[in-house]
């Protein structure tokens, strides 16, 4: 089980020298808005994953007249250690330098919903994809050494496409079809034991608060058209080979896992149709059905909840909060205090930010 037992987060946005001792279950952050609310569950991220999901440019994360910011956790029996300038980043476990983010997310798995992101339904296929493959690589670790090596081979042949190159493709059509087979088998894998959970007793338990959510169904869409057997490493070569000619005009590989998405229905109306309600009720369900089964799976994922009184009503925030409960995760949320009577009870720790200022309730 991943659990944040102390956390120190310096010259981060407006978070300046901050220390804090996390609970293990619920860790309520009250504040106003503009206060570092939304900046503390950003570092916390940050820190999971090495990057931000808010913004790509560094320099937008530094404290103003700094030159980094640095991160420090005692997460379980590791010692994680952030830190980042405009020009280096240098990431310690243990004291330990890392020479890559993945065994970072392995201790620090995490699973966000913000305002801005985590709403996946009607969401964009960039969205759809992130979500889905952050669960694969839990379940299935070495998926991300196949996701490098499809990046890889993919930037490879778009380069041959574009200088139009065409006596290398045909081994790199090859390789792309070994790889596109594997990805794609992750995560139809994936799909099936989320459907799977799915049908167990995670909507038994939120069926009073999410009515509905029984004809709930989704359908994995390879990235691949549809006369294409993702499945099948010769089927994709073929298809490759077939459309070199319409390739080398385009001078991109417009199709494959880089492409994939997930297609939701509700009472088999498509996404795009439902009410801005409905899409948020399915998306929540969609996460809290990936966290159940990672749990079911070992794997304890840090819970984030940005801004939660913006998006869900009291009754829905209290299910979620009590399931998250349940499942036995630590939790962050972050709300403006009008709903502290019902997200506050025995297992949360209240926290109050002031300009930037973490202190306890």
């Amino acid at each position: 089980m991943a659990v944040i037992n102390k956390l120190a987060i310096n010259q981060f946005r407006n978070l300046n020298n901050q220390y804090i001792e996390p609970g293990n279950n619920t860790n309520l952050f009250v504040a106003d808005n503009a206060q570092g609310k939304t900046n503390l569950i950003e570092a916390i991220y940050y820190l999971g994953h090495n990057r931000s999901f808010k913004t790509k440019t560094i320099k937008e994360l530094i404290n103003l007249d700094c030159n980094n910011f640095q991160l420090n956790a005692q997460v379980d029996a590791y010692r994680v250690k952030l830190e980042k300038s405009r020009k280096t980043t240098n990431i310690d476990i243990n004291q330990q330098r890392l020479k890559n983010t993945s065994e970072l997310i392995k201790i620090l798995p995490m699973q966000i919903i913000t305002p801005d992101k985590g709403f996946v339904v009607n969401g964009t296929p960039k969205n759809k994809r992130s979500y889905l493959d952050w669960g694969v690589f839990h379940v299935k670790p070495e998926f991300l050494t196949y996701f490098k090596n499809y990046n890889k081979a993919l930037k490879n042949i778009n380069n041959l496409l574009v200088n139009q190159k065409n006596q290398e493709l045909d081994f790199w059509f090859l390789e792309i079809a070994k790889i596109a087979t594997q990805i794609t088998q992750s995560r139809v894998e994936y799909v099936d034991q989320l459907k799977s959970t799915n049908s167990e007793s995670i909507l038994k338990s939120l069926s009073k608060t999410f009515k509905l959510v029984e004809t709930f169904d989704y359908q994995f869409k390879s990235g691949w058209p549809k006369e294409v057997d993702s499945l099948d490493t010769d089927s994709v070569y073929q298809y490759l080979l077939k459309s070199k000619v319409f390739l080398l005009k385009t001078k991109y590989l417009n199709y494959g896992p880089h492409k994939a998405s997930i297609d939701f229905s509700l009472n088999s109306k498509q996404e795009c149709f439902l009410s801005r309600g409905e899409q948020k009720t399915l998306s929540i369900v969609f996460w809290l059905t990936q966290v159940f089964m990672l749990v079911k799976s070992g794997v304890n994922p840090i819970v984030l909840i940005d801004d939660l009184s913006s998006e869900l009503d009291p009754s829905k925030i209290k299910t979620i909060l009590s399931y998250l409960n349940t499942l036995n995760v630590q939790t962050f949320v972050t709300d403006i205090g009008s709903n502290l009577s019902i997200i506050a009870d025995d297992n949360t720790a209240i926290f109050s930010i002031n300009n930037g200022v973490i202190s306890t309730q």
